[in-house]
This record gives C-alpha cells, sequence and structure tokens, in this order.
C-alpha cells in the first residue's frame, strides 16, 4: 500500500465521494416493477427507529446504528434495491424540557441539533438516502400527521372525554409519567395528584382483537417482544354481572373471570375514581371517603397494584345485592382497583383471591368457601387450586375450572339464562390517551363553535401551524390556550367566533406512521403514493431499543391497520422482521452524558477512525446483549487495520482467481489458504443474517492470521490475491473506509460497495477429510484419517484394518463395530 494508513485522511474523503455518487439513494420504482416486484431487483427495506435529535452522539449510538449500516452495505452489494432512510423524532418533551432550562426555543435548538448529528452519522461511516429524510416538527410533516388524525377521526376512532391526569399544583401544569418521581413534580418536588381534565384519545381498543393474533403473523420478531405485547393487551374471557345497589336504581357491572365463584362474594370493592361512588356513599362516611380519595389520587399506578403494600379501603356506606342469591354485600373503595382495567369494579371473594383474602381479614369481611380445598387451607390463605363447587346453588358438585363441562362455562350459561349476566372478553389493553397540555407537539387540528359544536379543520386549511413567538414555561393551562392569536378562528360550518383546541398531540403519534413517509418523503399533495408504499413495505428489517417494545410498536402496528382499512396501504403488519439491540455499558453503567461515562463519536473517530470504531462496537459482543466497553479493546481493533494495511499491498492482483480451476491445480498451502477464504465467505454471509456480527469479525481476524502465514512463506501468488479479494469484501460492509481506499490502491474497478458479493466455491467449503478415533472395548487406540465423503462401511474397514487397532483383536472377530458420523468408531470385543 502506498503510504502511511491514515483515517483521518481517507474516510472524510470517500464519504465525500459515497454522497456525491449517490450510492447509497434508493430510487423510486417504475410502474413496471411496482406492478410486477419481480422485474427488478429485490428490494430491501431496513431502517433504525429514528432518533431524537440531542446533538449529542457516543459509541452507543455508534454500535446501533452501525448494526443497520452492516446490513445495508450488505444487501447492496448482493444486488438488491436497498432503501435506508433516516429522519428526526424531534417534537416531544425532551426537546421542550431542554428548552426551558436553557432559555433557546426548541425551533431554534431543534434544527442546530440535527445538523450537528447528521455530520456524526456521516462521520462514522452511515449511509442513508438523506433525499428521503424526514422531520416530525415540520410542517410539511406534522400537516400530514393533522390529517391522519382527522381521517381517523371521520372514523370514530379519535375521540374526546375526560381521563384522570398528572397534576401539579404549584407549577399548574399537566405532567407527563416521566415527570412524576416517587409521586412527586420533578421540578419543584410537589406532590402530584390526579385531575381530570378533557383529554383525546385514539380508539386502539377496537384492534386489539387483531393486535393480539397478528402476532402469530411476525415468527420473525423476537419472542420476548411478542410476549410483552401479549400481556399489554392482556385478553381476559369472563362474564359481565350487574349488581344492583339496594336503594336505588343504579347498578355496579363487573368483570369477572370466574363468575362461578359469585356465590362466595361477600363484598365489593369500586376503584376510588368509580363515577358511582359519590352517589353510593351514605352520609356518614361522606367526609372518609373523600379523604381516601384524595389520597389515592397522589398515587401511582404501579404504586396501587403493589402486592407487597398493606391493603387500605373505606366503606362508603352502601350495598349492593348479589344476583345469584340476593344476599346484600357492602360496598367498598379501595386503590387496589384502577379504574382503566374492567369496570373499575370487582366482587370479592375473598375465599379464592388473595388480595380479597387479605381485605378482607385486615376488615373481618365474611369469608365463604365455594370451591372445595385442603382441611384448614382458608384458615391461612386463600384457595386458588382445583377442587368441587361447593356452597354454590345450581353449581354444587361440578368440577371448578374454565374447561368444558366445568363451572366457569356452566356459571355463564346460567346467569345467562337468568338475565344477570353475559360471556364477553375484555382487554387489558386501554385507549390511546394522545392529549398533550404541552407547546412543542402538533397541533390538534379541531375547532369549538359555540353554535356548531366540535368542528373538523379542512384538509384545505392543513397544517395549523404551531406558532413560534409563544411564552412556552408552563404555568396553568397549555401554552397554546395562552396565545389568543391561537386560540381564536372562525368556524368553518358557520364563519361564526370560535377557537381552536389547544392540545397538543402525542409524540408517539409523529413515530407511528414516518416509515410510510419514508417511501415518498417530498409528496405535498398527500401523506405518500399508495403504490410507492405497496412497493416497499412492509419493513424488512426494522432495528431500535427493547425500550419501545410495547407501546411504539403497538401503536405503529394499530395505525398500519387503521390505514389498510381505509384503502391506504395494503400491508397490515409494518414490520416484517424485529431486531432489539442491547446497550453499551461503561464503568458498570449504560453509557449515557447524564452519568458522565460516555465516549464521544468526534473524540474516537478523531483518534482512532471510524472504522476502528465499528469493527469494535460490533466485536465487543452478539448484538442482541448488552456490553461492556473497553478502551484495551478499541486499540486491538485499530491495530487489526493496520495490520491489514500493511499485509495487503503492491502486486495483489484483485482479478485472481485460482479457486475456479479446481483445488487439484493447486499446492496444499494454496488450497488451505482458500479453503479458509471460503469458509469465510458462508460463515460471514450466514452470521450477517442471523446478526452474528462479533463472529464476523473474529471470522476475518482468523482469515488475516491465515494470510500473514502464507505471505510469509510464498509472498504474493494468485492464491494470495484471492484470499486478499474475499477479504476486502467481507470486510467492507464493517469497515467501509480502509476497504475502499485498499481496494482503489490496488486497482479494483469502482467502488467496492457496488461490487457483488462474494460466492463460496462449494469444493473448498467441504472439509476435504476427517479425523476418526478409533477405540476397542471404549479405549481410544488410535486416530484415523479418512475423506470427509466416505461411507460408513469405508470408516469401519478402515478401523479394522488399522495396524495400531489389529493387536487388540486378538484375531477374533468383532462382537460389534458402531460408527458415530464423523466422530469416532468403537469396536466391542469378547
Amino acid at each position: 500500500m502506498q503510504g502511511r494508513y491514515n483515517p483521518q485522511e481517507i474516510e472524510p474523503r470517500w464519504q465525500q465521494w459515497w454522497q456525491a455518487q449517490e450510492i447509497y439513494f434508493a430510487p423510486d420504482p417504475t410502474a413496471a416493477e411496482m406492478a410486477d416486484p419481480s422485474s427488478g431487483p429485490r428490494k430491501f427495506y431496513t431502517m433504525s427507529m429514528f432518533p431524537y435529535p440531542s446533538g449529542d452522539l457516543h459509541m452507543g449510538h455508534m454500535r446501533n446504528y452501525t448494526i443497520g449500516d452492516v446490513l445495508v452495505r450488505y444487501h447492496k452489494m448482493r444486488g438488491e434495491r436497498v432503501l435506508s432512510p433516516m429522519g428526526w423524532d424531534a417534537f416531544g418533551l425532551p426537546a421542550e424540557n431542554a428548552a426551558i432550562k436553557d432559555g433557546i426555543h426548541p425551533a431554534i435548538r431543534t434544527p442546530q441539533n440535527v445538523a450537528e448529528m447528521k455530520r456524526q452519522f456521516e462521520k462514522m461511516g452511515a449511509m442513508f438516502d438523506w433525499r428521503r429524510e424526514v422531520n416530525s416538527s415540520t410542517p410539511d410533516y406534522y400537516k400530514w400527521t393533522q390529517w391522519l388524525f382527522l381521517k381517523l377521526y371521520e372514523r370514530g376512532l379519535a375521540y374526546k372525554r375526560k381521563a384522570p391526569v398528572n397534576w401539579c399544583p404549584k407549577d399548574e401544569t399537566v405532567l407527563a409519567n416521566e415527570q412524576v418521581v416517587n409521586g412527586h413534580c420533578e421540578r419543584c418536588g410537589t406532590q402530584v395528584i390526579k385531575r381530570d381534565l378533557s383529554q383525546w384519545f385514539f380508539k386502539i381498543t377496537a384492534y386489539a382483537d387483531r393486535l393480539l393474533n397478528d402476532l402469530d403473523k411476525l415468527p420473525d420478531w423476537p419472542e420476548r417482544v411478542a410476549t410483552m405485547q401479549r400481556n399489554w393487551i392482556g385478553r381476559s374471557e369472563g362474564a359481565e354481572v350487574d349488581f344492583p345497589i339496594v336503594g336505588s336504581d343504579a347498578q355496579v357491572r363487573v368483570f369477572t373471570t370466574r363468575p362461578d365463584t359469585l356465590w362466595g362474594a361477600t363484598f365489593m370493592v369500586l376503584a376510588p375514581e368509580h363515577p358511582l361512588v359519590d352517589a353510593i356513599t351514605s352520609s356518614g362516611q361522606r367526609e372518609a371517603v373523600q379523604a381516601y380519595k384524595q389520597e389515592a389520587s397522589k398515587q401511582t399506578e404501579i404504586e396501587r397494584m403493589s402486592t407487597v403494600k398493606e391493603k387500605t379501603g373505606v366503606p362508603t356506606g352502601g350495598y349492593a345485592i348479589n344476583p345469584v342469591n340476593g344476599q346484600q354485600i357492602p360496598i367498598w373503595i379501595a386503590d387496589y382497583v384502577l379504574m382503566g382495567y374492567g369496570t373499575g369494579a370487582i366482587m370479592a371473594v375473598p375465599a379464592h383471591d388473595q388480595r380479597d383474602y387479605e381485605f378482607a381479614n385486615k376488615f373481618s369481611l365474611p369469608i365463604i368457601e365455594v370451591v372445595s380445598s385442603p382441611e384448614a387451607k382458608l384458615e391461612i390463605e386463600a384457595w386458588a387450586g382445583e377442587g368441587k363447587m361447593v356452597n354454590s346453588g345450581p353449581l354444587n358438585g361440578i368440577p371448578a375450572g374454565k374447561g368444558e363441562g366445568q363451572s366457569v362455562k356452566a356459571a355463564i350459561k346460567w346467569l345467562e339464562e337468568q338475565g344477570t349476566g353475559r360471556g364477553t372478553v375484555i382487554f387489558r389493553l386501554r385507549d390511546w390517551l394522545i392529549s398533550r397540555q404541552r407547546y412543542w407537539g402538533a397541533p390538534i387540528p379541531i375547532i369549538y363553535c359555540d353554535a356548531c359544536g366540535m368542528q373538523p379543520v379542512p384538509e384545505a386549511d392543513l397544517p395549523v401551524l404551531l406558532p413560534l413567538d409563544v411564552a412556552f414555561k408552563p404555568g396553568g393551562e397549555s401554552p397554546l390556550a395562552r396565545d389568543p392569536n391561537f386560540v381564536n378562528t372562525t368556524c368553518p360550518q358557520c364563519g361564526g367566533a370560535a377557537r381552536r383546541e389547544t392540545d397538543t398531540m402525542d409524540t408517539f403519534v409523529d413515530s407511528s406512521w414516518y416509515f410510510l413517509r419514508y417511501t415518498d418523503a417530498k409528496n405535498d399533495g398527500t401523506p405518500f403514493r399508495r403504490d410507492y408504499a405497496d412497493y416497499w413495505m412492509a419493513v424488512d428489517q426494522y432495528i431500535g431499543g427493547i425500550e419501545h417494545a410495547i407501546l411504539h410498536l403497538m401503536y405503529a402496528r394499530f395505525f398500519t391497520k387503521a390505514l389498510h382499512d381505509m384503502g391506504m396501504v395494503s400491508i397490515e403488519e409494518p414490520f416484517q422482521r424485529l431486531f432489539t439491540q442491547g446497550m453499551v455499558y461503561k464503568d458498570g453503567a449504560k453509557m449515557s452524558k447524564s452519568k458522565g461515562n460516555v465516549v464521544p463519536i468526534d473524540n474516537f473517530v478523531d483518534t482512532l477512525g471510524a472504522d476502528a470504531g465499528r469493527l469494535y462496537v460490533l466485536f465487543m459482543g452478539p448484538p442482541a446483549d448488552d456490553v461492556e466497553w473497553s478502551d484495551q479493546g478499541a486499540q486491538g481493533a485499530s491495530r487489526f487495520l493496520y495490520r491489514l494495511w500493511a499485509t495487503l499491498e503492491q502486486g495483489v492482483d484483485l482479478k485472481a482467481r485460482p479457486s475456479s480451476e479446481g483445488a487439484t491445480n493447486l499446492d496444499n498451502d494454496s488450497k488451505a489458504l482458500l479453503r479458509v477464504a471460503h469458509r469465510a465467505i458462508a460463515k460471514v454471509s450466514d452470521n450477517i443474517e442471523r446478526y452474528h456480527y462479533n463472529t464476523i469479525v473474529s471470522t476475518c481476524m482468523e482469515m488475516l492470521n491465515s494470510m500473514v502465514e502464507y505471505k510469509g512463506k510464498h509472498g504474493i501468488t494468485p492464491a494470495f490475491s484471492e484470499a486478499a479479494t474475499i477479504l476486502l469484501l467481507l470486510l467492507a460492509p464493517v469497515t467501509p473506509h480502509i476497504t475502499e481506499e485498499i481496494w482503489h490502491q490496488l486497482g479494483g474497478e469502482g467502488s467496492i460497495h457496488v461490487r457483488p458479493w462474494p460466492a463460496a466455491n462449494p469444493e473448498f467449503i467441504a472439509a476435504p477429510e476427517l479425523t476418526i478415533v478409533v477405540q476397542v472395548n471404549g479405549k481410544v487406540r488410535d486416530r484415523i484419517t479418512v475423506p470427509a465423503e466416505a461411507d460408513e462401511d469405508t470408516v469401519k474397514a478402515a478401523a479394522l484394518s488399522n495396524a495400531k487397532v489389529q493387536p487388540y483383536l486378538n484375531s477374533n472377530p468383532p462382537t460389534s463395530v458402531v460408527y458415530v458420523a464423523g466422530k469416532l468408531v468403537n469396536i466391542v470385543i469378547k
């Protein structure tokens, strides 16, 4: 090679050249290709989750994005049409909080951070189709976010109702869950309370069954992600039962998965927020009930659901009638019952539910056994095991359980016959609350008119622009509500005075459809063309953190299904294959700026180069695992590149292919080297597909060792040249800059990154010989070498005729000869 390896000189030069050559820009498909995708190159749509533009990238980020970049470059070399876009999740709380803290408007800071991160992406050698760049905070994007909101609104999938929010009494503002720390406002430390506000929701529960069932159509998702989504959706089969209120026409509806235990219900418990609480409460209990409701409002749902906290509750003084036996049972409120699950009310069966059991014991409430339990069991704890129904009227003697001929199905049938209940299915999944009483987000396109009521903003008037001259610091109502120029408008129906909605949308809305915008990013007449979306979708490979396994992925799936039902896309699942990468730790903690343990990308690249960083972050361990950073390991990656540079020199013929003439024309050392090279092709190809990136690097390191040893004996030969070409091609996706430089210095044509991926010669992949252990009566007597293709009879014959084995046979025919394919022969003699 000419000159000394200097990554700081060669890397920027090649990055600029790749951009100028538009190597990684994906052309739009032709009409013929959209009509018949098989008429053109195979499409491969891969993307990493778009980041919040913080402006700061460290080596943990390099690992995340290099994982995807290797895949992009590999599929490009395989001749596929690769779409790899990038954009910015730029709205939301982080940008707004940074603006509040630093006094820099997010509309100023965000573009600065975008430019800085884009520069760092290019510096690490990550290649994206920047023509398709999107930014969720720019009007050309959020216009279509608003448009999609209106489409959901038209179909009844967007609606408004009252719901509890986190409220800081001191700052007089709504807080996101992330801003509540141990029940207190993270800014001022004030105790946070729950407060009912009118909020916008997306009706994701309308898709609960499809979201659950279609997980079976995603076999290439990590099982733990699918399990997390199934648990979040939380499908439960059971029955709804109405309990009449004594002295009232009202009823309390409960959902239970065990309607067979109704005869053991001895009290009811309502969530403190249940709308019937005030009506049920007697005058003597009103003060205690109100005080309890106030305390419950200060707790998070996680705190309330804790199984280790002491049970608390207050009687309302009201009573309900158990519909199966006519018994009056007291109604309590308790914080362990949540309004968001089921109906916000439970029938308490203390004999067979541990929470109810503890509650009943604390407050001396009756415990009635309805599933036969071992003697004295109920003196210790609730019985949740098997048994027969007892004290249960028409169910007595029936085996307890949910199967055919068991108590649950019998109970549902009986309730439906009596008209007191009905079989039903509920989900843990709740409708998606999208309202944010914050500034930095897409305004919700709704207008309120006293005469005409709620009106959608006409599509021709989109986008509803987010004003840039708003005092966005918190205090009282939403910042937009304090801006009369934004609030005051005219009704699209009657032309009279009207008011705009002042809530903005949850930033998860922005990220629920951006993968579709990438397919047609600059379209100003529609969010995207259906034919483009149908060609590129679904995303073949999606890459991101496990922290987004539930909400983001669930919302994106919901959006895709809703758009499918509107006729906007043909697919129902957005991401065919999903990969969740692990974290990079340093000094025992996740690498992050807040912990002060980051290795900045700029510092690393300026010292050792991007290729050394890429090589090391992939070599650290399997990409799905968390890994610990090592400065010494990074230095080792750099040394490997210097060794690669020194090993490949002028005289290497990139067109040499002695393997094509077969192994018989080669000397043993050349055959051995090409065997290493071609096996490396097969192994690296397989490991890229399976995300075993760390073994890709180790395979290439082992191959270089073999080449150095061979070169020391034979110099540069055709076999060495072929191995050198293969190694450069295999390393090109991992270390793109140094391989491009060496390729050109050695006379390679065009960019190495558009060269065909190497194909392994089967003759050099198969093991030429096998070493077989020979045992006599279980003891090793020798090892023999046989052709790899030798059949069982040939191997046995070779073992029996072996000179070192013969003396142990005593000229006697063996009792048996057992061959374990490819490993050993065991000869048994008397």
